[in-house]
C-alpha cells in the first residue's frame, strides 16, 4: 500500500527537541559542574526509575509523531500511470502498530470488558419487542457463552503474565552479568523496577485488547485505551514545545536584567510585572480565542483536517510559553545579579572582555542548573494547564485527542444514569502516572544539580 509521508510541525519541534536534549546531555557531561550532578541522578534509584517510565512515555509520543496518508483505490477508468490520490485523513505510526484499537468501533458506551452495551435498545425476540442490552460487535464476540468471559479473561491475563515474567528474568540477569559490571555506580534498581512494571502492565494488556476492550468505550464507541494512548503525545508536545518559546525569552531577559541592570533592569521588571499582573486564564482565553477567529477565516490554509488542529496547538504552546517565562527570568535575574560580582567576572570586565563573551563564558553556564530544574518541574504543571484549558473549552482543538477533552468529555457522561466512569478514570490514571512521574523526577534533578541542596546533604 502506496503511502504518503505527512510533516507537521509539532512533529518537527518534538523530534528535534528530543535531538537537542540528547545533544545537550553529551555536551553537559563535558562541564564539571554539571558532570557531577548527573553523576549524582545516576545513583539515584528514583531517578533512574522515572525516568524510566518518562522515556516509555516519549516512545510512545515520538511513534505518534511520525505521520501519513494512505494512497486511495485507483478509479475504474484511470490509466495505468495516472497520480496516486491520497486520502484526506491523517494517520500515525502508532495508530498503524493499534489498528485493531482504532478500527474495532462499538455501537456507543461499554464498560470496561465488556460484551453487551451499557444501553438498551428495543430488540425483537420470540416473546415480542423487549429492552435489552444488545452484544458488542467486537468486545467478546469469540465467546460463543458469555458465561466463560470470566475464564477467558483470567486465561490471557495470566497468559501475559507468565510471558512478562520470563522477560523481566532475561532483563535481570542481563543487568546482573553485563551492565552492572559495566557501570557498577548506575542504579539499575531502579529502572529495572520501571521495566518491571511497564512490562507486568502491558503484556497482559496486548493479551486482553485482541478480545475485550479493556477500559471501555465512549459515546462513539472508540476504544478507551486508545484514547488515551493518543492523549499522550499532546502532553508531551504542550510540556516540551511550551519549553521551547519560553526558555529563549526567560533566558535572555532574565540576565539582560541580571548583568546590564540600570534602565534595562528597570524596563524588564516592568514588563514581567504587568504581565504578571494580568490573570492568566483570562490572557489565554483571549489569545485563544482571537486565533481560533483566525483558523475561521482562513481555511484555504490547510490541505486536512489535521493541519488545522496541528496549528491549534502549536499556537497554544506559543501562548502557554509568552504568559510562562516570567518565573525563570525572574530567578536568573537574581542569580545573575550576584555571578556578575565576583571576582573573576569583575576581572574579565576590567581587563576589556566584551559583555556578551562573559555572558557566553561565565554567566551562563553557571546557570544552567537553574534552567535544568525548572524546565523540568515546568513540565508537569503544563501538562496540568493543558487538561484545566482544555476542559474549560480553550484549550486544543475538539478533534485532536488529550487528556483534557477526554475529562471534558466525561463532564457530561458521569451525570448519566448509570454513570460512565471509565473515560475519567483512564484520562485520570494516564496523567497522575506522567504527572508524578515528572514531578519525582524534577525533584531527583533539583536535589543533584542545585548546590543549596548539595551543602545541606
Amino acid at each position: 500500500m502506496s503511502v504518503q509521508l505527512v510533516l507537521l510541525w509539532s512533529d518537527v519541534l518534538l523530534w528535534l527537541l528530543c535531538t537537542a536534549a540528547l545533544i545537550f546531555g553529551w555536551r553537559s557531561m563535558r562541564l564539571l559542574h554539571l558532570a557531577r550532578g548527573w553523576a549524582k541522578l545516576g545513583k539515584n534509584p528514583i531517578a533512574t526509575g522515572t525516568a524510566t517510565l518518562l522515556v516509555a512515555f516519549l516512545l510512545v509520543g515520538l511513534t505518534d509523531s511520525i505521520h501519513y496518508r494512505e494512497a486511495l483505490p485507483p478509479l475504474p477508468d484511470a490509466a495505468p500511470d495516472a497520480e496516486i490520490r491520497y486520502g484526506v485523513e491523517v494517520f500515525s505510526a502508532l495508530d498503524y502498530l493499534l489498528e485493531p484499537l482504532r478500527t474495532q468501533n462499538e455501537k456507543t458506551y461499554s464498560a470496561p470488558f465488556a460484551t453487551r452495551l451499557y444501553a438498551m435498545e428495543s430488540m425483537e425476540t420470540a416473546a415480542g419487542i423487549s429492552r435489552l442490552y444488545p452484544r458488542l460487535t467486537y468486545g467478546g464476540a469469540h465467546l460463543d457463552d458469555e458465561i466463560d468471559r470470566t475464564a477467558d479473561i483470567v486465561k490471557r491475563l495470566m497468559t501475559g503474565v507468565l510471558l512478562a515474567f520470563f522477560l523481566l528474568a532475561g532483563i535481570y540477569v542481563f543487568s546482573r552479568r553485563v551492565l552492572r559490571k559495566k557501570y557498577p555506580g548506575f542504579a539499575w534498581q531502579g529502572v529495572l523496577a520501571a521495566l518491571c512494571a511497564i512490562v507486568l502492565v502491558f503484556l497482559p494488556l496486548f493479551f486482553l485488547t485482541e478480545g475485550y476492550h479493556v477500559l471501555g468505550t465512549d459515546k462513539v464507541g472508540q476504544d478507551v485505551l486508545y484514547q488515551a494512548l493518543k492523549s499522550i503525545r499532546t502532553a508531551l508536545i504542550i510540556g516540551l514545545v511550551t519549553t521551547l518559546v519560553m526558555l529563549p525569552i526567560a533566558i535572555l531577559l532574565g540576565i539582560a536584567a541580571g548583568y546590564f541592570r540600570g534602565w534595562m533592569d528597570d524596563l524588564i521588571q516592568y514588563l514581567y510585572t504587568v504581565l504578571n499582573s494580568i490573570p492568566g486564564v483570562l490572557l489565554i482565553a483571549a489569545a485563544v480565542l482571537m486565533m481560533q477567529v483566525i483558523l475561521d477565516t482562513h481555511p484555504e490554509w490547510f490541505a486536512t483536517a489535521a493541519e488545522r488542529a496541528d496549528l491549534r496547538l502549536l499556537a497554544l504552546c506559543m501562548i502557554l510559553g509568552v504568559t510562562s517565562w516570567t518565573s525563570l527570568a525572574r530567578l536568573l535575574r537574581g542569580e545573575t545579579m550576584k555571578l556578575r560580582e565576583l571576582e573573576y567576572i569583575e576581572a574579565a570586565r576590567a581587563f576589556g572582555v566584551p559583555s556578551g563573551r562573559i555572558v557566553i563564558r561565565h554567566i551562563l553556564p553557571n546557570l544552567m542548573h537553574i534552567v535544568i530544574i525548572a524546565l523540568v518541574m515546568d513540565f508537569s504543571a503544563l501538562v496540568l494547564a493543558e487538561a484545566v484549558l482544555s476542559y474549560i473549552g480553550i484549550g486544543v482543538d475538539p478533534s485532536t485527542t488529550s487528556f483534557g477533552t477526554m475529562i471534558n468529555n466525561a463532564r457530561m457522561e458521569l451525570s448519566r444514569e448509570p454513570a460512565v466512569w471509565w473515560s475519567l478514570a483512564a484520562a485520570f490514571s494516564f496523567m497522575f502516572v506522567l504527572v508524578l512521574s515528572a514531578n519525582l523526577f524534577a525533584d531527583a534533578v533539583r536535589d543533584a544539580f542545585d548546590p543549596r541542596y548539595e551543602k545541606r546533604a
